[in-house]
């Protein structure tokens, strides 16, 4: 396996481990809500907005590491 492809992977798994974050970061930033806890519950969010950016990064590192190695 060439260091490409290990890129790819790495990259492809690091999505992977940031998609369930988020997911996790929404689910309790819900409970915070529900629990009166609206403040702490907002900065939950808006670091759930970060990791969706970093997600869109890693998405386009992905596409610009197959498109550099000549797959589209």
């Amino acid at each position: 396996m060439d260091f490409t492809q290990k890129a790819g992977i790495r990259i492809e798994h690091w999505l992977t481990h940031n998609e369930n974050h988020l997911k996790e970061y929404e689910a309790f930033a819900q409970e915070l809500e529900t629990a009166g806890k609206k403040k702490s519950a907002s900065s939950i969010r808006e670091m759930a907005a970060l990791t969706a950016q970093s997600s869109e990064c890693l998405r386009r590192a992905l596409k610009d590491l197959k498109k550099e190695d000549g797959h589209v």
